[in-house]
C-alpha cells in the first residue's frame, strides 16, 4: 500500500447526510409564497404581482419546462430588481415564526431528530431564496443549506440571479454540500415531494418521496422508493417541553404549603412574644 493509498482512503467520505427539501416536505405550503402578505403590506409587492408569484409557483411545483422555467426565473428577477436587501431580510425575520411556525409538519421535525439521533447530518435545500431558506434552516436547528441567490450590488437587488436552486442545479447543490463536508452520498438520504427534485433524490442512495405530486408518485412507484405522507403541522413553540398540569399543580401545592407554614410559624411566634410581654 503506498502513501497516495493512505491519503485517498483517509480522505474518503465517512458522513452521513439527510438532505430535505422545504416546500411541501417540511412545511406545509410555498415558502415564498407565505411571505407574499407582509412583503405586499411592507409596500414591497401589489395584489397583482401575488397573483403572478402564485402562478409561477404552481408551475414550479407542478413540473415547469425549460421555457416556463425562463419565464419563471425573469419574473422572480423584476420583481425583486431593486429591492432593499436588508428590508427583505428584516421584514422575514419580524414575520418569520408567525408565518412560517404554524406551517411545519410535525412529522418532519420527528424524521430530523430520528436523523441526528443516528448521528446525521440534516441539510436543507430549497428553491427558494436563501434570505428566506437560512432563517428557516436557523429555526430548525440545521446548519447546513443551499437556495437560490440573487444578484447583489449596492445592497439592492440587481436583477438577475447568481444561482438557481432547481431541478438538476439543486442536486448539484446536494453534490457540492456532500463534498465540503465528507458525505458519503451512497448512504444519505433526501426527502422531497415535486418531480422537478428527481435529480435531487437520485442523487442519493436513499430517495423518499414525502407528499409527492403525481408525475413523482408515478416515477416512484415504478422505482420501488418509499413515500411518506406528512399532514399534520404543529407550531415548533408548542414543541418545547413544559410542565405538565400534574408538575404545576404539585408545585403550587408545594409553594402554597411553604407559605402556609411561614405564616404558621410566624403567628405562633408573635403569639410567644405577647405572653412574654
Amino acid at each position: 500500500m503506498t502513501a497516495q493509498d493512505t491519503v485517498e482512503r483517509s480522505d474518503s467520505p465517512t458522513r452521513i447526510a439527510a438532505f430535505f427539501d422545504l416546500d411541501k416536505t417540511v412545511i406545509a405550503k410555498s415558502s415564498t409564497l407565505a411571505f407574499s402578505r407582509p412583503f405586499f403590506q411592507q409596500g414591497l409587492i401589489n395584489r397583482r404581482a401575488v397573483l403572478k408569484s402564485a402562478y409561477a409557483q404552481f408551475l414550479m411545483l407542478a413540473g415547469a419546462d425549460e421555457d416556463q422555467l425562463d419565464r419563471m426565473r425573469a419574473h422572480i428577477t423584476s420583481l425583486c430588481t431593486g429591492w432593499d436587501v436588508a428590508q427583505v431580510r428584516a421584514i422575514v425575520e419580524e414575520t418569520l415564526h408567525d408565518v412560517v411556525d404554524p406551517l411545519v409538519y410535525k412529522e418532519a421535525t420527528q424524521l430530523i431528530a430520528d436523523h441526528r439521533e443516528q448521528g446525521h447530518d440534516v441539510v436543507l435545500v430549497s428553491s427558494s431564496g436563501e434570505e428566506v431558506v437560512e432563517p428557516i434552516a436557523r429555526m430548525l436547528d440545521i446548519t447546513h443549506f443551499a437556495g437560490t441567490r440573487m444578484t447583489v450590488a449596492d445592497g439592492l437587488y440587481t436583477g438577475e440571479l447568481d444561482f438557481f436552486c432547481h431541478g438538476r442545479q439543486k442536486a448539484a447543490a446536494l453534490t457540492a454540500i456532500a463534498e465540503r463536508n465528507g458525505y458519503r452520498l451512497a448512504d444519505s438520504h433526501a426527502y422531497s415531494d415535486s418531480i422537478s427534485d428527481l435529480p435531487f433524490l437520485e442523487a442519493v442512495g436513499h430517495p423518499t418521496a414525502v407528499n409527492p405530486d403525481r408525475a413523482l408518485r408515478k416515477e416512484v412507484v415504478q422505482r420501488g422508493w418509499p413515500m411518506l405522507t406528512f399532514d399534520h403541522t404543529v407550531s415548533l413553540r408548542a414543541r418545547i417541553p413544559t410542565p405538565s398540569g400534574t408538575a404545576v399543580t404539585a408545585a403550587a401545592i408545594g409553594l402554597s404549603a411553604v407559605a402556609a407554614a411561614g405564616v404558621a410559624w410566624y403567628g405562633h411566634r408573635r403569639l410567644r412574644r405577647r405572653r412574654g410581654n
